[in-house]
This record gives structure tokens, C-alpha cells and sequence, in this order.
């Protein structure tokens, strides 16, 4: 029982370790979305010096065409357009102190994901009060990797809010008797297995 507890003490650590690891990273949400969609993106910005983030910019790939912002307290934002008029990146400048070496931020923008878009690589670059510059411009797996959300094939018949048009027969099947006693019986034997653990786990205690 105790080298059971162990290891699963061992396991919880390890976790908690990685996600700190990864959660330091300037990361755009949501990790997945879909061609043809519109999408409310988040960038989410941790400090990780012991002075304040005071800027942070971030450039918008190819695949995507990003129109609204929405207003922070403390911060301003400006954008950068090609000769299309399109914006291409957006820069936001703390007009107070930034966050600091405890605090994060997360910054909103909308627009909707291209027909044809493939994967969305989002090279996003932290200003530091002291005028250092972490670039999150990496290729996955390195140490400042630029955030990456994954782009799935449009459902069929799906319009570009990701409402499936000819989701009334599915909708109906999935309300039925024979989905609701599928989805019972399947909590009953998550509940009958957790049991089964428990019960093989004490009698080992004695």
C-alpha cells in the first residue's frame, strides 16, 4: 500500500512539474479549431523574470485573418497592416506597470480561420521593463516554442460557425432512450471498476 501511495505521489509530482514547464510559455488558445470557423483567440502572456512584462507582440500567420480586439485595462494596442489593408500583427504596450514577476495576462482577438488554413503558427514576442526580448518563435519541442493551434477539415455541411446544417437527425439520436442507456451504463461501470480498485487495494492493506 505505501509503495502504491509512493508511486502515485511520484506520478502527481511529476505532473504538477510539467504542466508549470509548459504553462510558462506565451501560448495562443485554443489548441485546436477549424477551417472555416470563426474563432475568439486568446494569447496568454505569464511573466517569468522578476521584473515586469511590458510588451508583447505577436504576428499572425498565414491562414488566418484577425479584425477585433478587445480593449485591457492598463494596456494599449496598436496593428500592423500590409498593402491589402489586412492586419497582419498587433503590438500591446502596458501604460502602467505590465505584469509582474507573479502575475500573468491574457489578451482576446477575433477573426475567422481560412477555408483552406493549415496549421496556425503564432511567433509572439515578451518585452521585459529592462528592454530584454524573449522570442517565442520556436520550432516545437524547443525551448521557446512558437504556440501552434491545430486546424481540422470542416464538417461536412458545418457553416462557419461550426453548426452543422443537418445536425437535426444526429441531435435527435443523441437524445433518444438507447444513447441514454448507453451513457448510464457506461457511468455505471466507471463507478463498478473505481469499486473493484478500491476493494483490491485494501484487501492488499491487510
Amino acid at each position: 500500500m505505501k509503495k502504491t501511495g509512493m508511486l502515485l505521489a511520484v506520478c502527481l509530482i511529476a505532473m504538477m512539474m510539467f504542466a508549470g514547464i509548459a504553462s510558462a510559455h506565451v501560448t495562443v488558445l485554443p489548441n485546436e479549431t477549424t477551417q472555416g470557423k470563426y474563432e475568439v483567440f486568446t494569447l496568454r502572456v505569464p511573466t517569468e523574470k522578476e521584473i515586469a512584462t511590458v510588451k508583447v507582440e505577436v504576428k499572425f500567420p498565414t491562414g488566418v485573418t484577425v479584425s477585433r480586439f478587445e480593449p485591457k485595462f492598463g494596456w494599449k494596442y496598436d496593428v500592423t497592416k500590409d498593402g491589402s489593408g489586412k492586419i497582419t500583427s498587433v503590438v500591446w504596450t502596458a501604460t502602467g506597470d505590465g505584469f509582474g514577476a507573479t502575475e500573468f495576462g491574457e489578451f482576446k482577438m477575433s477573426g475567422k480561420v481560412e477555408n483552406d488554413a493549415k496549421d496556425l503558427s503564432w511567433k509572439s514576442y515578451q518585452t521585459y521593463k529592462d528592454g530584454s526580448v524573449v522570442e517565442w518563435v520556436g520550432a516545437e519541442g524547443s525551448d521557446k516554442p512558437a504556440s501552434v493551434t491545430k486546424v481540422k477539415a470542416a464538417a461536412k455541411g458545418a457553416d462557419s460557425h461550426g453548426h452543422d446544417t443537418g445536425a437535426a437527425a444526429p441531435e435527435a439520436a443523441a437524445g433518444s432512450p438507447e444513447s441514454k442507456t448507453t451513457f448510464y451504463l457506461s457511468i455505471a461501470a466507471v463507478v463498478l471498476g473505481a469499486l473493484a480498485l478500491i476493494v483490491s487495494l485494501l484487501k492488499k492493506a491487510k
